[in-house]
Order: C-alpha cells, then sequence, then structure tokens
C-alpha cells in the first residue's frame, strides 16, 4: 500500500518512562467539545480523564468501557496547544523529553514521520517501565502521535495531537513485541487515515 507519509527513522536507547497515574476525577471535564465515544480501528473509546494544566495547554484520554485507566491495553488522546501552528517546535520538545529518558533506563525505538503534503508530522515511539527492583519489564507502552495545525473558533493558531497508545504487561510482553516488529505499520497506517474529531475549546 502506497502511504503518503514519508518515513525519517530515528533509532535512540532510551530508558524509564515516567507512567503517570490518574487520580479520580468526577465528573470529567470535557473542555474540547469531543465527549465521545471515539470510534478508532472499529472500537469505541470514551473519555476517562482531562486536564488543563495551563492556560495554552488541555489533555483529553480516551479508553475503553471497563477498561482501568492507570492499567489499560489501549487509549486515545487529545492534547491541544494554543497560541503556536509550530509543530516542529512542539515534535522537538517531545523529542527532548525522550532524550532525558535516556539517562536513566533502556531502550526506547523511534520514528518520525512527515506528510510534507498535509503539513503534518507522525512521532511513533516505544517506551518501557522495569519492575520496582529494576530486574524485570513490567509494561512495554507503544504510542503513535500525530500532530496538526488547526485553528480555534476565534481563529487563534493550535497544534493538535491525536495519539493511541497500545501496553503489554508482565509474562504478555514476550509476545507483544515481536508483534510490533510484524505489525508495525497497521497502526501507522490506521493512525494517517482516521478523521481526527474536530474540536472546540468550551470557556
Amino acid at each position: 500500500m502506497k502511504r503518503a507519509f514519508i518515513i525519517v527513522i530515528f533509532l535512540v536507547s532510551i530508558t524509564s518512562v515516567s507512567f503517570t497515574n490518574h487520580l479520580s476525577q468526577d465528573p470529567v471535564k470535557d473542555y474540547l467539545n469531543v465527549s465521545g465515544p471515539i470510534v478508532f480501528n472499529g472500537i469505541n473509546y470514551d473519555l476517562s480523564w482531562s486536564s488543563h494544566p495551563a492556560d495554552n495547554f488541555y489533555k483529553q484520554e480516551y479508553i475503553v468501557k471497563g477498561d482501568n485507566p492507570d492499567k489499560f491495553n489501549t487509549m486515545l488522546m487529545i492534547d491541544l496547544i494554543t497560541g503556536t501552528d509550530k509543530i516542529e517546535n512542539v515534535l522537538a520538545s517531545k523529542v527532548s523529553e525522550l532524550k532525558q529518558l535516556k539517562k536513566v533506563n533502556p531502550v526506547v525505538n523511534y520514528e518520525m514521520i512527515e506528510n510534507k503534503a498535509m503539513g503534518e508530522y507522525m512521532l511513533d515511539f516505544i517506551v518501557s517501565e522495569n519492575t520496582p527492583d529494576g530486574k524485570l519489564v513490567a509494561t512495554v507502552e507503544r504510542n503513535v502521535y500525530r500532530y496538526k495545525k488547526i485553528k480555534d473558533k476565534s481563529g487563534k493558531k493550535c497544534v493538535l495531537m491525536f495519539g493511541v497508545s497500545v501496553r503489554s504487561y508482565g509474562n504478555d510482553i514476550d509476545d507483544f513485541l515481536p508483534k510490533l516488529k510484524t505489525n508495525r505499520y497497521d497502526l501507522i497506517n490506521a493512525m494517517g487515515q482516521f478523521q481526527i474529531p474536530e474540536v472546540t475549546i468550551l470557556e
């Protein structure tokens, strides 16, 4: 299948990742007017958590009904940064974060994918978390983030990130990693073809 995204590969050794624990938030505020469900790859995802930690930043997460937000199998994410359309700067910040992780733990591969015609980028990366004693890998997480420029209802420039995260835990990791290698472009293609929901900032 011909893909519109031109692939530029960067491979780095990375270490530990900080897996965030989500404290219960009831009710969850839908800052972006995308309550869900969002249907991706034939699966329904419902809004499970949201945050507005800075004036120019919004974050919402979506999981499958009945899944645990702190030990999910798959999750969708929408991040919105307002007041800029510099995707390259946002992407550079994420890559810098990954490079910092390199200093403290094992291995992550990441691949940056550019769609010049659409002015979009994707970032495909793998991170992991060890058991408390550091002897075993407890969690492996594969993420595909898609970045695009949008404007809010007032015409202000924004960068939107729509992402999907897939996790494996414990003994399941042995089967998870080979499957990632065999089917790695399936998720990238699905993300590249997906119609990202429109967002509207709710004050």
